[in-house]
């Protein structure tokens, strides 16, 4: 499986779809590939949320919604996957990036960037076939790269202005 190929699979049709249709729009096209291409979008899957495992990452997903723990921000990270190689990259690249987003998804009138184990979908589809888990992939970090970010209100407008502004707190 090619990069490419991994980015067209994962990408939602827009920001704000549901959750639950991306997931499902994601399960449905994982369905077609083989055993072998399971296992291949898995590690690319993987690679992408371990280089955006990010303390600077972590800071907007704070701002935008009070991320403050490993399983919610990973289900960020999956959201942020999930924009496509494009937006990816921006955000990795300056996560105050994000303030630019036109839509997002929104639950209960707040916006709800979190996509619940879309990196797991590929291996519940792999189990059902195979009875089997996916070849391990290790996670390679115990902690996010870079400096923690500061949970202080001014240091945040500092660091992601165009957050701030689009989701005062």
């Amino acid at each position: 499986m090619t990069e490419a190929e991994f980015w067209q699979l994962v990408t939602r049709r827009s920001p704000e779809q549901d959750q639950q249709s991306l997931s499902e729009q994601l399960h449905d096209k994982l369905l077609t590939l083989t055993d072998e291409q399971l296992a291949a979008f898995d590690k690319h899957f993987s690679f992408q949320m371990r280089r955006c495992y990010l303390w600077s990452l972590w800071g907007a997903a704070y701002v935008v919604t009070g991320c403050d723990s490993e399983y919610e921000f990973a289900e960020f990270r999956c959201f942020v996957i999930s924009l496509g190689q494009t937006w990816f990259e921006r955000v990795i690249d300056n996560p105050d990036e994000l303030g630019l987003l036109e839509g997002w998804p929104e639950k209960d009138g707040y916006a709800y960037p979190f996509v619940d184990e879309y990196d797991l979908v590929a291996g519940k589809i792999y189990e059902d076939r195979t009875g089997e888990e996916l070849p391990f992939v290790p996670s390679g970090q115990a902690n996010p790269q870079g400096k923690k970010f500061n949970h202080k209100k001014k240091h945040l407008k500092l660091a992601y202005p165009q957050l701030c502004a689009r989701f005062p707190f």
